[in-house]
Formats: C-alpha cells, structure tokens, sequence
C-alpha cells in the first residue's frame, strides 16, 4: 500500500473534522481550511491508489 493512502486518509479525516468545528463555532476561516485540508488530502489519497495501480500492473505475471 502506497505512503500516500495513509497520509492522504490522514489529512481528509483532519480537515474534515476541522471543517465541522469551523461550521459549528461560525469560524469560517477554520471551516475553508477544513475544507482544503480534507479535498487536498482526498486527492493524495487518489494519486496513492494510482501509483498501487502502476505498481502492479507493472509486476510480471
């Protein structure tokens, strides 16, 4: 399993809950960098489940 799913994962599941604790105490600055924080994380999740992808489609049969 690449590095980046984990991180990735990481950084969706923090700005995610930082996106929350923004909209609930109306601090919108927290809330946006929950946001970012969770969207940037999703797309390193994706570009780790990409490099798995490339990894075992190079792997001989």
């Amino acid at each position: 399993m690449d590095k980046n799913i984990i991180k990735g994962s990481e950084h969706e599941i923090k700005g995610a809950v930082k996106e929350v604790i923004g909209h609930v105490t109306g601090d919108k600055a927290k809330e946006i960098a929950g946001n970012v924080e969770k969207n940037l994380g999703r797309v390193q999740k994706e570009a780790g489940k990409a490099a798995d992808a490339i990894k075992d489609a190079a792997k001989p049969d």
